[in-house]
């Protein structure tokens, strides 16, 4: 018969909703090492699945395999747990803000937080740590609409990326920070989104 500690332990984990993250600090009331341990058997039952070290969530099963939720939820709770900020980067940032339809396998982040790798499956989710410029933005969207660009780069920016800029821009509920996040932005990101928000402005938000 399981003792009180592991029915709590397991009780919590078993009852908690789908995607939610647990670690090892997460029950600080029990020893770390003996909670360290109750989770790496719960994960060899299958209720939780390990992401990094001292870090599992609890995926749904399927015939299919495991169903993880999506990297930008994980990455959301991770940083909720740190009480840290992220910024999605790259192909993660482009295909948030529509440039791409592809998902990429290997989604990034800026946090203000720990960085840290996780592994889900035959896909990985990278926090690394951003220098406090990257953070000093008051929207969200260009904060984001930089890494995008940044990713798809000055030289590679077609029309359709152009309407997308656009259209983000016309249908932001951000715009009184806009003016004050471009200062923040490269030179020639500048240049582009300010001739696009001049677009912006015939395209009425959905």
């Amino acid at each position: 018969m399981e003792d009180a500690v592991v029915q709590k332990i397991r009780k919590k984990i078993t009852r908690s909703k789908f995607g939610e993250i647990f670690f090892v600090s997460s029950f600080p009331q029990y020893d770390v090492e003996y909670v360290t341990k109750l989770l790496a058997i719960f994960e060899r039952e299958g209720i939780i699945s390990r992401i990094a070290k001292g870090v599992y969530v609890k995926a749904r099963k399927t015939r299919f395999g495991i169903l993880y939720p999506s990297a930008f939820e994980l990455a959301t709770e991770i940083a909720k747990r740190d009480k840290a900020v992220i910024i999605p980067t790259g192909a993660t940032a482009a295909n948030r803000l529509g440039f791409s339809t592809q998902v990429p396998m290997n989604t990034s982040f800026l946090t203000t937080g720990s960085g840290r790798k996780l592994t889900l499956g035959n896909r990985t989710i990278t926090l690394k740590h951003g220098a406090p410029r990257n953070f000093a933005f008051r929207g969200k969207l260009m904060q984001e609409l930089v890494q995008a660009l940044r990713s798809i780069g000055e030289n590679n920016i077609t029309q359709e990326d152009e309407w997308q800029i656009a259209k983000l821009l016309a249908e932001t509920p951000e715009k009184d920070t806009i003016e004050h996040d471009l200062l923040l932005a490269p030179v020639w990101m500048r240049q582009i989104i300010k001739r696009n928000s001049e677009a912006a402005r015939t395209i009425k938000p959905v």
